[in-house]
């Protein structure tokens, strides 16, 4: 399977999002209008914001998809971290909105008791988005796909989101009136807090940002190789589901072009085994320690 038939196989993950956001989005408010619940009132406007995140998952990933063309050499793979950042600037602006709201039902005193059906919509709607959270996060990783990894995380918090919701409606069942629309501040917070980590992880990214952990265990594996005398620099980074090294590798000075290009086949065929890196540059040096020695 190539990077371009991963990322078509993801879409199908945002597509899952998509359905199950707008199924639930329009249940909840519905029946938080009918039944009085803040918390799932709050809850449905999360999953409303989920649906534009999602469709901007979407739609990266099939900007993802085009080949590359005269001004993008390297391909598109970029934008959906890009429709990531989008997703999470609209999340924010409804959370601190969820916030607000909740706030003034507790501050006006408009606080009613909410029926039973609420929580129950609650907690169908917490199950539901686990076996959402499961699947998409399978399928991230299975693809590489950072942009899906994020909606899955997006899913786990929208089910914690409706265990909260549920948490609330029933202590407002037994007399905690308030603790319905502070459920909904609650939930208000969890949006800003997935909005912000989405945002931190996609301009991590954006700025080549890699992981440092990473680079030691490719550095350790490459160096096991009794014909590499040492790694001398690596350097990582993340281009949607893909991944780019750049190594300079120290060898013996005396072995001829043929043997050295021997040398970084091997090292590619480590890196695509062990670490599913398909694009690596190595720069071969002769080794300094070597020439002193002679």
């Amino acid at each position: 399977m190539n990077q371009y038939e991963r990322i078509k196989r993801g879409e199908r993950g945002a597509w899952v999002s998509i359905i199950a956001y707008l199924l639930l989005a329009a249940l909840k408010i519905i029946i938080a209008q009918l039944t009085n619940s803040q918390a799932l009132r709050a809850d449905g406007l999360n999953n409303s914001t989920d649906v534009v995140a999602s469709i901007a998952v979407l739609i990266g990933l099939k900007i993802s998809r085009k080949p590359p063309d005269y001004d993008h050499h390297y391909g598109h793979f970029r934008a959906e971290l890009i429709a990531s950042l989008v997703a999470s600037f609209i999340m924010v602006s409804v959370g601190l909105q969820v916030i607000l709201n909740s706030l003034k039902y507790i501050w006006i005193d408009e606080v009613k008791q909410p029926s039973m059906l609420a929580g129950w919509v609650s907690l169908a709607s917490s199950i539901l988005m686990l076996v959402v959270y499961e699947y998409n996060k399978r399928l991230a990783k299975k693809i590489n796909s950072q942009s899906l990894y994020a909606a899955s995380q997006d899913n786990k918090s929208d089910a914690l989101v409706s265990l909260a919701a549920f948490i609330g409606i029933i202590g407002a069942q037994i007399g905690i009136t308030w603790l319905d629309p502070l459920a909904g501040i609650l939930v208000g917070i969890l949006i800003v807090y997935t909005a912000w980590n989405i945002f931190k992880n996609a301009s991590h990214t954006l700025t080549d940002g890699f992981e440092d952990d990473t680079i030691n265990k490719i550095r350790a594996s490459i160096e096991k190789d009794s014909e590499i005398k040492k790694v001398k620099d690596i350097k990582g980074r993340h281009d949607g589901n893909r991944i780019y090294l750049d190594m300079t590798i120290y060898v013996d000075p005396s072995i001829t072009i043929e043997h050295a290009h021997k040398i970084t086949d091997r090292i590619e065929a480590c890196l695509i085994n062990k670490f599913k890196v398909y694009h690596t540059h190595i720069h071969v040096e002769p080794d300094p320690n070597h020439q002193s020695n002679r």
